[in-house]
């Protein structure tokens, strides 16, 4: 039995586990410099938190996270959801999953009111934007992304 529910701070380890997978499979595992104690604090510690988690609970096990925050205006003068990640072990996968965190999402969208829900997909994570566009996410391509590392700007 799949439950799908928002994170609490004793799910920190396992969502930091997931998080670093997915940094493996998006190939900037490298850069990753989160840690459990960071999730516990940044997740559950502050208020408002930096970010919030759905996570996919199968037989006691973590077995998906989705990761979000509220963009809290927009020109349309209602927030937006920033989907930051989603990843489904891959033990899990199959099992419509990234689907029900997705409708998960969707719901809590539509809770705060918010109008969209934007996220962003590797260009060549195929199998990604196969998943997304099934469930009618389109892509955006009226926008650039673009990036200013300030650390490495002198």
């Amino acid at each position: 039995m799949d439950i799908i529910r928002k994170a609490e701070e004793k799910d920190s380890e396992n969502i930091w586990k997931l998080m670093k997978e997915l940094a493996v499979f998006e190939k900037y595992i490298n850069s990753f410099t989160i840690t459990p104690e960071i999730v516990k604090q940044s997740g559950f510690h502050k208020n408002p938190p930096d970010f919030h988690c759905i996570v996919a609970e199968c037989n006691n096990k973590i077995a998906g996270i989705l990761v979000y925050y509220f963009l809290p205006f927009t020109a349309q003068n209602r927030p937006a959801i920033y989907m930051k990640e989603l990843y489904v072990d891959e033990n899990y996968r199959g099992q419509k999953i990234g689907e029900k965190l997705m409708y998960f999402i969707k719901e809590e969208a539509i809770k705060n009111n918010c109008q969209v829900i934007k996220w962003t997909v590797a260009p060549w994570n195929e199998g990604g934007k196969i998943f997304y566009e099934r469930l009618g996410a389109k892509e955006n391509n009226d926008w650039l992304n673009y990036e200013w590392n300030i650390e490495n700007n002198y």
